[in-house]
Parts: C-alpha cells; structure tokens; sequence
C-alpha cells in the first residue's frame, strides 16, 4: 500500500463512520464587513487567513483592502473565502459516537498523535493540554476541542478517567541528585508532570515521543531515569527508534517511542510488537505541489547566502549547509521548527529560477496529515507546528498495536 493509499483510506473511514456531518454554510458575495466579521469570529489576523486563502506575497494588504472595500474580491477568490470559513465552521475531525477506549493528550501541539489514533476508529480524546495559543487555534479548528493550557498548573484528579494516555514532552535534563533513578528525581521537568498523571490515573497504557537523542542526552542518565520512573509505577516498558519513511513518508525523520501497559491490569502485556515498517520506496514527488506560488521562491539575497554559508563549511571540512532536493528524491531531512528562518534543511530545485521552500500544505503532507486537515495560521507558525508535530501514519501503526494488546 503506498503513503497516499494508506492515509486515504484510513481517513475515508473516519469520514464515512466517525465525523459529525454539518450541513452549514457561509453565505455568497461576501462584503468587506462580512469577510473583517468572520476573519475577527475566528480569531485570525488578516495574515494568517491571507496564508490560509493562498494569497501572494503581502496578501494581507489584500485582505485589508478587501475589508475596506477599495477592492473585492474575484469570483474565483470569494470561492476560496467561503470555501476556507465553511471549513471552520465544520472541523473534519469531530466524533460523533462513543468509542470503546478513551485517551487524553499531553503536549498535544496540532493533534498528530490524536489523529493517529482517532483514525483507528476506536479511540475518542477526552482531554487534551497544549499552551501555545496558536497550536490551540489549530487544535481547535480540526477537532473542535479546546485544549487546556498549561500542563503543570493542571490537578491531575481533575484529568477525566482515560484508557491510555499519549504525551510528547520536552526533552530536559533531570537532576541528579536524587538516588532513587524515579519519580521524586523527575520534579522540575516536563516528564514529572507526565508521570504525576500516569501515578494517579494509571492508564492501561501509554505512548510517548521524542527526539532520538534522549537515549544519550544527559549521558543517557535522562533516559534510563523516564524508564526507572515508569518501571516503578507498576508499567512494563517498550522503546523503538523508527524513521517517518519506515511508514510511506517521504522524510528521514527519526523519532523514538516509548510504549507501557499497566502490568496489573494488562496480563497480556508481553504480548505487545511494534509495528514493522512497510519497507515501500518513497519518492519526493508523491506530495509536492504542482502550482506553487512565487512567494515561496527564495530571495537571490537569501539564495547567495546559503551557498557562501555552505562553500564556507566545505572549507572547514563539514557537510553543513542548505540541502537541494528536487520530485525524485526518495525523501528529505527532518523538517524542523525552524523552518520558517530560512528552509536551508529542505529546499526544492526549480527549473531556471533559484530554489524554493515547501508550503504549509506539503510540510503538512511530509507529516502524513490528510488534506482535509485545516492550516488556519500563518505560514510562519504552520512551519512552527509541522515542525513540532509527529508522523500521523507511524502513530497510527503503533496506535493499532496497542488496541490489539487491550482488546484482548
């Protein structure tokens, strides 16, 4: 099965059974008070639905001008307008049933790994925490659900009851000087906050994400703390390293993830596996858009720059430096959150005009979101998101794992 087969199929299936189906819809010929009235209804900046409409370079000067009425807008753009508030009005990914396993997310950012799940059609979310106010705006718009915000003012009793829990924590260094390698040693980090739920709501299991550098960082102490910690609470541990390309994703991005059940509750545990990867080609060209704007075309000060940076790094005798990839690419490097500076990591090859960075929708795409997942922010933070997010389809491969181990 190719990437785009296995992330339309399982997203045809949450549509036909999962998704609560509104018959709602904005009105035609929208007037400059109805576009600044909408735009402020949604909580967007004339920026962020400029980016989202696909307008060129300063597009905000034309959604101003359009809130004025100096201009309007064309018959193919109050398409586009009402085609994009529509959406809003109707997140893809609401549940309109009850499933049989609850989960709560953690450090949730966009909703990856909530999607992952959810697109088994047997996992419903009924918390979710995530601070940053524009990752909320996201979260909000394609799930519906407002999360809460910051994770370590939270009471853990308030956290509903939840079958499994998923949280991709911030890796930190932990003190050392505790004895125990457990939980007292994990305060004053993000993951202690993580285990503080865990100890009280004991979840019958859980998944964690993070950069694959926690295994050394801290001299491997970080990690071999996290594990003690979890052993300590009562739950077995499984870890994986797995590149978004093992699942049908045309990037070489690495993540490890940390899988536990509850040892009194799960007696099947050890029966756990995770999931093999599909060993299929990948090739660049599978998400890469065909008419792409020019704002996305790099600046020839911009491109000079990253070729004297890299013929400078060459000298030193380092391979750092921007990165060319072009439609027959098997895959790109790790997108990063900083892609919005520059796009140095992963730039594409044009034919007689300098390189250009991915949109929002193929960084979308290098992350296995569906096309129906909405980008209602700027590029700037749609870059931030994507770049913070997981790999949906690996996600959803582990996600299917665990369900087999609880159904039984």
């Amino acid at each position: 099965m190719t990437f785009d087969r296995h992330i339309l199929e399982s997203n045809r299936k949450l549509t036909t059974t999962n998704i609560l189906s509104k018959k709602t819809t904005i009105a035609e010929n929208l007037s400059g008070n109805d576009i600044k009235y909408l735009r402020k209804k949604y909580n967007l900046t004339q920026k962020e639905l400029a980016d989202a409409l696909g307008l060129q370079k300063f597009g905000d000067r034309t959604i101003r001008r359009w809130e004025a009425e100096e201009t309007h807008p064309s018959k193919l753009e109050q398409s586009s307008i009402q085609s994009f508030f529509n959406s809003l009005k109707n997140p893809p990914f609401i549940i309109s049933e009850n499933l049989p396993f609850k989960m709560i997310d953690l450090f949730a950012g966009i909703g990856g790994t909530r999607l992952g799940f959810q697109l088994t059609n047997e996992v419903e979310t009924v918390f979710t925490s995530e601070w940053d106010k524009f990752a909320q705006k996201t979260y909000i718009t394609n799930f519906g659900d407002t999360p809460e915000g910051d994770i370590t003012q939270i009471d853990e009793n308030t956290i509903p009851d939840h079958d499994i829990l998923v949280a991709g924590f911030p890796c930190q260094a932990f003190s050392q000087a505790g004895k125990r390698l457990g939980f007292e040693d994990t305060r004053g980090t993000l993951f202690f906050d993580v285990a503080r739920i865990i100890k009280a709501k004991r979840p019958k299991a859980f998944l964690l994400e993070n950069v694959k550098n926690l295994k050394t960082h801290d001299k491997g102490k970080t990690y071999k703390i996290i594990i003690s910690t979890l052993e300590n609470l009562g739950y077995s541990t499984s870890t994986v390293l797995f590149k978004a390309r093992d699942f049908g994703v045309p990037q070489n991005r690495e993540r490890i993830y940390i899988v536990g059940f509850d040892k009194t509750c799960v007696n099947n545990f050890s029966e756990f596996r995770f999931p093999e990867p599909f060993h299929l080609e990948t090739k660049l060209g599978n998400i890469l858009q065909t008419d792409v704007d020019e704002k996305y075309t790099i600046s020839d000060k911009l491109w000079e720059g990253h070729q004297r940076r890299k013929a400078e790094h060459k000298t030193k005798g380092n391979g750092f430096g921007y990165s060319l990839f072009n439609a027959d690419s098997p895959y790109t490097n790790t997108l990063s959150a900083r892609y919005y500076k520059d796009g140095s990591e992963i730039l594409i090859e044009q034919k007689g005009k300098n390189p250009r960075k991915i949109t929002p929708r193929e960084a979308a795409r290098l992350q296995g979101f569906p096309e129906e997942f909405i980008i209602p922010v700027s590029d700037t933070q749609a870059y931030k998101q994507y770049g913070n997010s997981v790999c949906v389809p690996t996600i959803h491969e582990i996600a299917k794992q665990i369900l087999a181990v609880l159904k039984k």
